[in-house]
């Protein structure tokens, strides 16, 4: 082989070592980066859970007293302007009460039942959210297990937290793509992320209208965006 044939030779040889494997794709130079967006709202609207557990002998006795008391609350609700639509069952229970032998040893056997009966309710006047809950308890209902203050239509601060959501994931690309010392490129992908339903804050302010003190405050609407950017 002349000198001119080994130089050809050894150049094919730096090229094929400096070509990337057959088959095997670069990946491409991007940044990706989580934005997130919040909005403060006052609600509009609560939902409560509550219901009546009785016990009785025989599991349908007590199961009909807490129907009837359950029946109860409701129509009073309905005469509170609670509609129809906002009432929910949420968890209908009958359980065994077993006795318990004590020293005397021997088994265990049933001594009755507890029967429970639970709804979810949706205020939309939050002015009679107080009195409501003094007339459900009134009424009978011995089972409190929560409220949680929501919006009615969350459509307009979600659209905002959107916004906002962006923004920032911009801000923090623009950010690490001049700490890197790169030219940043065009959004490539966005992709919203969950996890971003109204939650309770600690700023609080009581209920109005009277009854039990409920305190409704804000809430905080959020969204969380993942943003994919070419580096150019």
């Amino acid at each position: 082989m002349d000198v001119n044939g080994k130089v050809l030779s050894a150049a094919a040889l730096a090229c094929a070592l400096a070509a990337p494997a057959m088959g095997e794709t670069v990946p491409p130079r991007q940044i990706v980066v989580t934005g997130e967006g919040q909005v403060e709202a006052v609600p509009d609207m609560a939902v409560i859970s509550l219901g009546v557990t009785n016990q009785g002998k025989a599991a349908m006795a007590a199961m009909g007293e807490t129907s009837a008391a359950v029946a109860a609350v409701l129509d009073r609700l309905t005469a509170m302007g609670v509609e129809a639509r906002d009432v929910q069952t949420r968890n209908i229970s009958v359980t065994p009460i077993w006795s318990d032998p004590g020293n005397r040893g021997g088994t265990p056997e049933i001594s009755g039942f507890a029967a429970s009966n639970t709804v979810t309710v949706r205020v939309r006047d939050l002015d009679r959210l107080g009195a409501i809950l003094d007339t459900a308890i009134g009424d009978g209902a011995n089972d409190f297990s929560g409220i949680r203050f929501s919006l009615q239509d969350p459509g307009p601060q979600e659209a905002e937290a959107r916004k906002r959501a962006v923004a920032d994931g911009m801000a923090r690309a623009k950010e690490l793509a001049e700490a890197a010392g790169v030219t940043l490129g065009p959004v490539q992908q966005i992709t919203e992320m969950g996890g971003g339903g109204p939650q309770p804050m600690m700023e609080m302010a009581m209920a109005r209208g009277g009854g039990m003190p409920v305190a409704a405050g804000e809430i905080n609407v959020s969204v969380s965006v993942s943003m994919t950017f070419a580096i150019e």
